[in-house]
């Protein structure tokens, strides 16, 4: 089998193609700031450095895949808030520029990766997968675009394409400008961590491994034309989660610094994963313990993360 994998040098994607023993692999990533060559060491892959909305270089790659799976977006929030152009750009535009492709070369399988974030927020309960989308962020609103088209591609065309929502990603190789990866890096050097408001905004955290299993899945038994979710272990405030790794490392509350609350910040984040379920996926990595491996992986490479922030 023949594997795509865009994006395939940031957090999740990396972690993907270096979890695949089934399939030759080609990675395609444009290398910005969050993609790395050093999160493929080991990997076993063909790699092409690109850009998902050149349409010209997907007519050259795509062709003769049995499966592409789509990690490629930029992801930050307040990255985000910030600046929207190239979020719309890379998730929307770049999302149907390789549909097309996908299309245009009959590729027999296509997962499209996105996030719970596409639904806006919940106040109790858990999102079905046909639940509105009502982002509340530029990152979001991109997001959600991109699965629209990915959609839409599916309804018009007969694209066999899915589409997986997870939750919050923890795990080795994430960018440190993320929660938990910002938190660790602080606390090992010592410095003071942020916490937005109140700190009561709830995310529901997942290892990365178990999200990339859950993928592994959809693109073997997913039904074309559907959503599933990829849900949690630890539905935790940001309080909570800060408690613990403040614990973790042995320090107080002196080491924290309250910041203003970001715009639009969503309050809920919740997922209910039955469907995939049924397809016979489970979790195997408890929170706490990927948390401790994470914070293991940290202390243990400090080369790769210095510098990036």
């Amino acid at each position: 089998m023949r594997l795509l994998v865009t994006g395939g040098a940031g957090f999740i994607g990396s972690h993907y193609v270096r979890t695949t023993r089934d399939a030759e692999v080609t990675v395609l990533d444009r290398l910005t700031y969050a993609g790395d060559l050093a999160n493929l060491d080991g990997a076993g892959h063909e790699f092409v450095k690109g850009d998902i909305c050149d349409a010209g270089l997907l007519r050259e790659v795509v062709p003769g895949h049995d499966v592409v799976i789509n990690f490629a977006a930029e992801s930050h929030v307040d990255r985000s808030i910030e600046g929207a152009a190239d979020f719309v750009r890379t998730n929307v535009l770049g999302t149907q520029t390789l549909m097309q492709a996908c299309l245009d070369a009959r590729v027999p399988r296509v997962v499209q990766v996105s996030t719970d974030e596409v639904y806006g927020t919940i106040e109790s309960g858990s999102w079905a997968e046909d639940a509105p989308v009502r982002p509340r962020s530029p990152y979001a609103a991109a997001k959600a675009g991109g699965d629209m088209i990915a959609m839409s591609y599916a309804i018009t065309h007969g694209l066999p394409v899915s589409i997986t929502r997870c939750g919050n990603n923890f795990g080795p190789h994430q960018y440190p400008e993320k929660l938990i990866p910002l938190f660790v890096t602080n606390l090992l050097r010592g410095r003071p961590v942020p916490l937005y408001g109140d700190g009561g905004n709830v995310r529901d955290w997942i290892h990365v491994d178990d999200h990339c299993r859950g993928i592994r899945l959809v693109a073997k038994r997913g039904v074309p034309g559907e959503v599933y979710h990829i849900a949690g272990v630890a539905e935790l405030t940001n309080r909570e989660l800060t408690e613990r790794l403040l614990r973790a490392f042995g320090a107080g509350w002196d080491m924290v610094e309250r910041v203003p609350d970001r715009k639009g910040h969503d309050r809920r984040y919740s997922l209910d994963d039955a469907k995939l379920r049924g397809l016979g996926y489970r979790p195997r990595t408890s929170f706490d313990e990927g948390l401790a491996g994470t914070i293991r992986w940290y202390a243990d490479n400090p080369r790769w993360w210095e510098g990036k922030r």
